[in-house]
């Protein structure tokens, strides 16, 4: 592969976790620049973060929201296939792209390089054809789409249309859009039920005040 190496963080508080990840990217030491990265450093600042999710389980994942809005890395979340919510709350807080932590090395890579590249900037792109799904998303099962899932997740965490326009980064009118098809394809019509079914279905309940 001709050009530069795409450096890349690998964010994870569990070291079989980081040193699992650096092993099977850092086969592909022509491509990938395995970087340390500290959130006030600017020395070998990465172009991707992989960033696992397990830190949202309990924190108030301080660090993600670091990386998305005050770093210009691509930040990549490493789902847990078990705990599919985590991903959605990574995605929802703006995380570009998400992947399951069983995906083969080459569809990790494949991704890293779409990040890098800028392909997934402004949105997730697994639902895009051609891109192999990599974990049973939430919401997938009824046809919603990344972007419906994100803004449900946001309404079963207490968060008003504004609120969640802000968090997104989207118009008022933008999310209106997405809570009416994403409604529709629950099949249901208030917020009360959509939250219902999103707890039913697997996303995190409201955070305990």
């Amino acid at each position: 592969m001709s050009g530069p190496r795409i450096r890349l963080a690998i964010a994870a508080e569990q070291e079989v976790i980081s040193a699992g990840l650096a092993g099977v990217l850092g086969a592909h030491a022509d491509q990938v620049e395995i970087v340390s990265y500290t959130p006030n450093g600017t020395r070998d600042a990465p172009d991707v973060v992989l960033y696992d999710v397990i830190a949202l389980h309990e924190g108030e994942a301080t660090d993600l929201d670091h990386l998305v809005k005050e770093t210009d890395a691509a930040v990549l979340a490493i789902a847990r296939d078990l705990r599919p919510d985590l991903a959605a709350q990574a995605v929802a807080r703006g995380a570009d792209g998400c992947i399951s932590m069983a995906a083969p090395g080459e569809q990790i890579l494949a991704l890293v390089r779409a990040a890098a590249a800028g392909e997934l900037a402004g949105d997730v792109t697994l639902d895009e054809p051609g891109i192999d799904q990599p974990f049973e998303r939430l919401g997938m099962d009824a046809g919603l789409t990344t972007r419906e899932t994100e803004v449900l997740g946001l309404i079963t965490q207490g968060l008003t249309n504004v609120e969640i326009a802000e968090r997104l980064y989207l118009s008022i009118n933008s999310v209106k859009t997405y809570v009416r098809s994403a409604y529709r394809r629950i099949g249901v019509t208030t917020r009360s039920q959509a939250v219902a079914w999103c707890i039913q279905h697997g996303f995190a309940p409201p955070a305990a005040s």
